[in-house]
């Protein structure tokens, strides 16, 4: 017969097989982590993408506060996005955003002001450059989103005659 170490319970041959089993094993182990991990970059990328079009309309009506809250009855949009957060043209200050909200998308407070012709602010966007994931089933006001090229392509905007 053959050689068996006495020390050893499995033969040779067994310990090849069983060695093959848990090489495999792991290796399915890794796939699947590898997919798993993928899934929640996705579902994660998604959720970012729904608070950055919930952010956007917050900055969106704030902006059409500010315009339709003009003292005097004279509309007007903000200088600079501060003011959206603490408008003095009032004796009491208001406030027609909560707080300065951070860019879901690239994590930091960098919104970028889309300008009028005289330097008022009519909206904002992202600066991420990155592709979005959502391309179809936006509300009317951002139908245009469907375009996108970028996040920096979602762009939220208050115009009055557009607002009807």
């Amino acid at each position: 017969m053959g050689t068996h170490d006495p020390g050893c319970a499995a033969p040779p041959r067994q310990r090849g097989i069983t060695y093959l089993v848990v090489l495999f094993a792991v290796v399915l182990i890794g796939l699947a982590l590898a997919g798993a991990a993928a899934v929640w970059s996705t579902s994660a990328a998604r959720v970012r993408e729904q608070e950055l079009l919930w952010v956007g309309g917050q900055f969106r009506l704030a902006l059409k506060r500010y315009y339709e809250q003009g003292p005097g009855g004279m509309p007007a949009y903000p200088m600079s996005l501060d003011q959206l957060l603490e408008d003095r043209r009032w004796p009491v200050a208001r406030r027609h955003l909560r707080r300065m909200y951070v860019d879901p998308v690239t994590g930091v407070v960098d919104w970028q002001p889309i300008l009028a012709p005289d330097g008022q602010i009519i909206g904002v966007y992202s600066p991420s450059t990155a592709v979005p994931i959502k391309r179809a089933g936006f509300d009317d006001e951002y139908a245009s989103f469907a375009e996108a090229k970028s996040y920096a392509d979602w762009r939220f905007v208050f115009l009055p005659q557009l607002d009807r």
